[in-house]
């Protein structure tokens, strides 16, 4: 009898192991299966292309089984769209889309380029036209040429089914391309889909229809259960934090464009101004707010600052200790304009193997547009500076008609001695004998009360140096 109770209490304690042993199991087999949403119901921008991109990233780290993108969008811009397209379609996880209501124009493309398309009741996909950010209007051909081949392309990657009827076998694409390109040009034309002259716009019932809607839901569980057939499942939501709406907001093309304006003029008003004023602090806190966040996000590298930093060093040595203009300038500001537009690329040293073209556009677009504000900027901030306004204190105010007038084009200065009126970095005002004159420093800076000797008059300009 104790023999027998050890023995029962021995096969208790191994089939109560065994059973734990089993709920402990982590395998496939046992695990409930991982789904991942991650939300965009705005408009498709640098931020939701933050958002996509994280979320993709923390679905793989929990090693999910699949990805939902619930998806409700008016459009947005094509580079971030066609950079979400590629992270959707080399995602290692499956990637569905639920479409809430809208996928319109850049929506659109992406939700073509998920595994499968699942729609609520009375939603749209299409009209993905390609149109100017300011005016809303269609933009050139060209445009919509580009479009075209990657809203198709998208398409053909999901590949085609093959049907078999009797000895016949034929292949049919899972998604049309033709129907793709519709959405963007109006002139094709698709019986029973599509008159020429419009572009495609499908409803649910009209996407189930051509293959480009692969089932019904009202919400994210219909589609988890009745459209993914998961009926035991947890679900991961993507929560972004207050730092990817701020890299989303630092990184957008509009704000890196006007950023670069104010680095750009801000190193121009300083040069024109004594001492380290507002123009030094407005362009230092731009650079800051332009390359911190692309460093963080692993963009910026400390090579590509050292370039950007280099070529500022190059740009003063150029103006204030080189005479003329020549390699010293021209290298700093090619090296400027490198590190400005490296920074915000995924580029390996000079390899640009695995960086998208739009990308290197974006990139390059962005710094020519900021370049060219800042010239704007400066031609009307120079017309202000002296007059009435908040511009007035930065300039020297002075009446100089009493200061008489020299024929300069006797060259009767030259080698005369005077005194720096205002500091000269390098232009200011000295004075000679009591007259005023404008001039340029011949080397590096001369600060105001400094006594100066003219060396060289050029092209109705003075040229001094100190004594």
């Amino acid at each position: 009898m104790k023999n027998l109770f050890f023995i029962l209490l021995f096969l208790s304690f191994a089939l109560f192991s065994l059973k734990a042993g089993k709920e402990n199991d982590t395998s496939t087999q046992g695990k409930r299966p991982l789904i991942y949403e991650i939300n965009i119901n705005s408009e498709i921008n640098t931020t939701s292309r933050i958002y996509l991109n994280k979320g993709l990233q923390e679905a793989d780290m929990l090693e999910a089984d699949a990805v939902l993108l619930h998806l409700n969008t008016y459009g947005g811009t094509l580079v971030d769209a066609d950079s979400m397209r590629t992270a959707i379609i080399y995602n290692r996880i499956p990637v569905y889309v639920f479409i809430d209501n809208n996928a319109a124009s850049a929506g659109a493309l992406i939700s073509i380029a998920c595994k499968k398309i699942f729609m609520r009741p009375g939603a749209n996909i299409g009209a993905a036209t390609v149109v100017e950010g300011t005016t809303g209007e269609q933009a050139p051909d060209k445009y919509q040429s580009y479009m075209r081949s990657l809203i198709k392309s998208t398409a053909e990657i999901h590949g085609r089914d093959t049907l078999v009827s009797g000895r016949d076998t034929t292949f049919r694409w899972v998604r049309d391309p033709l129907i793709a390109e519709a959405m963007v040009d109006d002139r094709v034309y698709i019986p029973n889909v599509i008159d020429s002259g419009k572009v495609l716009t499908l409803t649910t019932n009209e996407a189930v229809k051509v293959g480009y809607c692969d089932g019904i839901a009202d919400n994210t569980d219909e589609v988890i259960t009745g459209c993914l057939g998961y009926s035991d499942y947890r679900l991961v939501t993507f929560r972004p934090s207050f730092y990817d709406n701020l890299m989303g907001f630092l990184t957008n093309p509009a704000l890196q464009t006007i950023l670069i304006m104010i680095i750009i003029a801000g190193i121009y008003f300083e040069l024109q101004s004594p001492g380290i004023g507002f123009p030094s602090i407005a362009a230092l806190t731009a650079a800051i707010l332009y390359f911190t966040p692309l460093y963080l996000d692993g963009l910026a590298q400390h090579w590509e600052l050292i370039l950007f930093i280099t070529g500022i060093i190059l740009t003063l040595l150029e103006i204030f200790v080189i005479p003329g203009f020549g390699i010293a300038g021209i290298s700093g500001i090619i090296l400027i304009g490198m590190g400005l537009i490296f920074a915000s690329l995924d580029n390996d040293w000079f390899s640009f193997r695995n960086v998208e073209t739009t990308d290197i556009t974006r990139s390059i677009l962005t710094v020519l547009s900021g370049t060219s504000l800042s010239f704007i900027a400066i031609l009307y901030l120079s017309s202000r500076i002296g007059k009435k306004g908040m511009f007035r204190k930065i300039a020297l105010i002075a009446d100089l008609e009493s200061s008489g007038s020299v024929d300069l084009n006797d060259n009767q200065l030259l080698g005369q001695t005077g005194k720096a009126m205002t500091d000269l970095r390098p232009s200011g005002k000295i004075i000679i004998e009591g007259e005023i004159y404008d001039a340029v420093s011949n080397h590096g800076f001369i600060d105001n009360g400094t006594d100066v000797i003219v060396v060289k008059f050029e092209h109705m300009q003075l040229y001094v140096e100190t004594l």
